[in-house]
């Protein structure tokens, strides 16, 4: 491999490696020989262990240090020149201030050990879509989840050939010092630095940080977007393939809806579902007018607790082969895993997350809530065929969503563009019994972007409406809220393949295939027009799924005002005027 062909890349890793000081630098060449290598080596080294090779061939199981065991809001930075262009809503810190920091970090952090260096590519190499970057990094367990995620090796660097065109990223495990861990992005200067940590959400560098912080600044520039959107493709019996795109906070059925699995009925019918991706979207404009997507990752960083063969059999069949399980347990009968949810029936003994004896009497957690799987893509059975097509997929409807007790009906659509941003900017979630704080309180979360969006939120939004200004045929924007409850705090819609009975009337609505009804936040479907077959559920209880409760609405819009005016005069005034069309609407 000609590490030298690019003089702007070999330069800066070799400054990287002056300051880190590594015994020797290895440069990813992405063949399956190298990778099969280091999986060896870690195994040897005792950072990972090789699960059973018939039940799960390549897979692996890593532990992380207790402390660092998910992303840290708090220790995540956008670093530019102006505070005022990061935002509200991000943490700052001067550029000089904060390089001078995290080079101290890195002075000599990788003595005794070997820096990698990792060429990877963010959507197919080549295609119109695609990014590059660089990570440099001292842990192989970075190594083999980037070359899951992402697509690695030779073939970027001849894709970058002699520019300077790419994303520069450090990362150092270090000493794993909590109080000197740092997730920064410097849109400025297209650079990503992760110090001190060693979990994937905070060091798989092509993931939220390039592919969201770093790619939402690259979108505004150059015209296209980077959301935190699952792809889906929905056929229907006559074989046309209609794609959504769709934003939800966490825990709010992200994963399960983008490899849904169609009701028996519907399935019968002929009805299938493509999943192109589970989290991220790239979006451009296309010359018919429409909006086209990529999902820019090759794989899949899934949470582990609650998958199983009922809740998401696509997500389990993903995970036999070449997979990376983190902090999930170890049943050592056949050295296989296990986790909470997984199945009805714990193993009788097993190894916990922390290494540690574990039993269904033990009284803890045998998986770390937040334990990982990072499973290719290519895995799934529901994969759509247009996963590797350059050009993306053409996105005919949008899909907003957070988890609503009353407030929010089962769905509804926006009256156009403008006030679908204006959806997206006030999606919510309130916090549950398993969340910190009290039960109950609403928490913003911009489409989905609060912890992802690399610049002002109010930006952002203004972004979103200079993007509608361009395109002649934009996708429809709904909103849904699968997590109504009744009185006794039970859910009332099924969810799971059921939510396909909504995208049904979602898709038709995009073609002007069904009508609707107005009111006061926008179009509600009439009751007639959701397929309610073969489904335990009457058009009375179904008309109260889409109710809309005049004061809780009347409760919401005093919540937004007050949301908005914590944007310092920043917000566009076509979501003021989306307000207050609300506001007037509701009396």
């Amino acid at each position: 491999m000609d590490i030298t062909a690019n003089k702007h890349i070999a330069d800066w890793v070799g400054e990287v490696a002056e300051r880190a000081k590594p015994d020797k630098i290895v440069w990813i060449d992405g063949s399956r020989e190298q990778i099969e290598e280091l999986r060896e080596q870690a195994v040897l080294g005792g950072s990972m262990i090789r699960l059973n090779k018939e039940k799960y061939p390549n897979c692996l199981l890593h532990r992380t240090d207790p402390d660092d065991v998910a992303r840290v809001e708090d220790r995540t930075f956008i670093c530019c020149k102006n505070k005022e262009d990061a935002g509200p809503t991000n943490n700052w810190m001067s550029p000089d201030e904060m390089y001078a920091k995290l080079y101290g970090i890195l002075e000599g952090s990788m003595r005794g050990r070997t820096m990698y260096v990792i060429p990877y590519s963010m959507g197919v190499i080549g295609s119109p879509f695609a990014k590059y970057g660089i990570e440099v990094t001292d842990s192989v367990y970075v190594v083999l989840n980037m070359a899951i995620m992402t697509r690695v090796g030779e073939k970027v660097l001849e894709a970058i050939g002699g520019s300077s065109d790419f994303i520069k990223g450090i990362h150092t495990q270090g000493t794993l010092d909590k109080d000197k861990k740092y997730i920064v992005q410097f849109p400025e200067d297209n650079t990503i630095f992760s110090v001190n940590s060693n979990y994937g959400g905070n060091v798989l560098q092509g993931k939220k940080c390039f592919a969201l912080r770093i790619a939402s600044n690259l979108g505004r520039k150059e015209g296209w977007m980077a959301e935190h959107m699952l792809i889906l493709g929905i056929e229907n019996p006559k074989g046309e393939i209609r794609y959504v795109c769709g934003a939800f906070p966490s825990a709010c059925g992200k994963t399960n809806l983008a490899m849904l699995i169609p009701p028996e009925g519907y399935r019968i019918n002929g009805w299938k579902t493509w999943c192109v991706g589970d989290d991220i979207a790239w979006i451009r404009p296309g010359k018919d007018g429409r909006l086209w997507a990529v999902n820019p990752e090759n794989g899949f960083f899934g949470v582990a607790p609650g998958t199983s063969e009922r809740s998401n059999p696509n997500a389990m069949a993903c995970t036999h082969e070449g997979t990376i399980f983190t902090n999930v347990a170890l049943d050592p009968s056949d050295n296989t895993v296990w986790w909470e949810g997984m199945t009805k029936n714990p193993p009788s003994y097993a190894i916990d997350w922390q290494g540690r004896p574990w039993t269904p009497e033990s009284g803890t957690k045998a998986a770390h809530p937040n334990s990982r799987f990072t499973a290719p893509a290519k895995n799934c059975p529901c994969i759509s065929s247009e996963f590797d097509n350059p050009n993306g997929v053409p996105i005919s409807a949008i899909i907003f969503g957070g988890r609503r007790a009353k407030t929010a009906p089962l769905v509804y659509q926006s009256r156009d563009w403008n006030h679908g941003v204006f959806v997206g900017s006030i999606m919510a979630s309130e916090t549950t019994a398993a969340a910190v704080g009290n039960v109950g309180v609403v928490r913003r979360d911009p489409m989905a972007m609060l912890p992802f969006c690399g610049y002002h939120m109010a930006d952002y939004w203004q972004h979103w409406i200079d993007m509608g200004n361009k395109i002649a045929n934009p996708p429809k924007i709904f909103n849904v809220n699968w997590f109504r409850t009744d009185d006794e705090g039970k859910f009332i819609w099924p969810g799971f393949g059921d939510n396909l009975r909504v995208l049904e009337w979602i898709l038709k609505r995009c073609f002007n295939e069904v009508g609707a009804r107005e009111s006061a936040i926008g179009y509600i479907p009439n009751v007639s027009d959701i397929n309610l077959e073969g489904l335990d559920m009457d058009e009375k209880t179904l008309d109260g799924l889409l109710e809309i409760d005049v004061d809780l609405w009347r409760k919401e819009a005093e919540d937004i005002r007050r949301y908005y005016g914590m944007f310092n005069g920043k917000v566009p005034k076509e979501l003021w005027n989306s307000l207050e069309t609300l506001e007037k609407n509701l009396g």
